[in-house]
């Protein structure tokens, strides 16, 4: 199939086809004689499992070493630690979310139990003091918790085959 055939089948832009080809991710591309792009009908697999683990937070490098260039060639017990390796990368963020939103739901109550004699101004050192001071800790997200966050933004859900 030619380049907007397996786009239409897998949901992705030519380009991003084009850049999982050169990248080293999408391996099963022939050329014709013209120079045109030749896919097989596995590369529509292919490319959902791309789509599937980026979106369960796989970086392209992480993905790299886990797809084999021929789906016959999986390497079972290396493709379940990797699995259970991000399943704990889930939890361990999930935690840390959790400490988050409970920081900031006290952070919120907080802002909300401003004293009725004090302005906005006030009441804002107010808070920003007893969060220094250690009275009350302050919602924190590593820099890796934001961008494994932002990964899922703008994504296009593949269209049906």
């Amino acid at each position: 199939m030619n380049i907007g055939e397996l786009a239409k089948r897998s949901g992705l832009t030519h380009s991003r086809i084009r850049f999982y080809e050169s990248i080293g991710l999408l391996k099963t591309v022939d050329r014709r004689p013209n120079g045109y792009r030749t896919y097989p009908p596995e590369a529509v697999v292919m490319l959902d499992l791309i789509a599937t683990a980026q979106k369960a937070g796989f970086s392209l490098d992480e993905i790299r070493t886990l797809l084999p260039g021929d789906l016959d060639q999986w390497e079972h017990g290396a493709l379940i630690e990797a699995l259970r390796r991000k399943v704990a990368d889930i939890e361990a963020l999930e935690k840390r979310l959790r400490q988050s939103k409970a920081q900031l739901v006290a952070v919120i109550a907080d802002i909300e139990a401003k004293p009725d004699d004090i302005d906005c101004a006030a009441n804002a050192r107010r808070v920003l003091t007893r969060m220094m001071d250690g009275k009350m800790e302050s919602p924190t997200l590593a820099t890796d918790d934001v961008k494994l966050l932002g990964r899922t933004r703008g994504r296009r859900s593949p269209k049906a085959v």
